[in-house]
């Protein structure tokens, strides 16, 4: 590249497969499920994507279906980091609201202070639209969008998935985002750690 150019390239790997929303979309068309292993292995490599950075003090902010991409092996990769926000260590919490609608945190909604833990809600919300094919929380409104989110009511998973994933999906979108689990904490699950063998 010219040093004097003003142009500037990025070169970023292909996501041959598209990525999770494509899957979901398609799935819907043809009235397929994703098959349990596929959840977990998503679930995982997403989870070790967000750890390295939440380890770095790193927020993606934006976890949806769509800045999900799969590679040719299956591979997920978080994408679109556009309004990634690194953590002072002093602020500790954010407070501008930013992401989308359907995969916010409750106290994104809130307008409330928030932390990394507001990209695990937002992950729940993606593993969730996996199993169900279809967002945990949908309103025809946003004030009713609002109402169902910060009371995390949504529609029980499907009982063709396991009562550990489903456990799982429930601990990621606990409404108390003190009680919500850290990546670490759920990577260090004995059934995460059990599935990653």
């Amino acid at each position: 590249m010219d040093v004097n150019s003003q142009t500037l390239c990025l070169v970023m790997e292909y996501a041959e497969k598209g990525d999770v929303l494509q899957k979901i979309e398609a799935n819907f068309k043809r009235h397929n499920t994703f098959p349990e292993y596929e959840l977990w292995s998503t679930m995982i490599q997403c989870l070790c994507g967000l750890k390295a950075l939440h380890d770095l003090n790193v927020m993606h902010r934006d976890i949806k279906c769509a800045n999900i991409l799969i590679s040719a092996r299956g591979e997920c990769k978080l994408a679109d980091f556009n309004v990634s926000k690194v953590v002072n260590h002093k602020e500790g919490f954010l407070h501008t609201q930013t992401g989308t609608p359907y995969y916010a945190s409750p106290e994104v909604w809130k307008d409330r202070p928030y932390d990394f833990k507001s990209d695990i809600w937002s992950l729940g919300c993606v593993l969730y639209e996996m199993a169900a094919l279809r967002p945990p929380f949908k309103a025809n409104d946003m004030a009713g969008l609002y109402k169902k989110v910060v009371s995390a009511q949504y529609p029980p998973i499907s009982s063709r998935y396991s009562l550990e994933f489903k456990e799982l999906i429930s601990l990621m979108l606990q409404p108390n985002p003190n009680l919500r689990p850290t990546t670490d904490q759920l990577l260090n699950l004995p059934v995460m750690r059990d599935r990653m063998q």
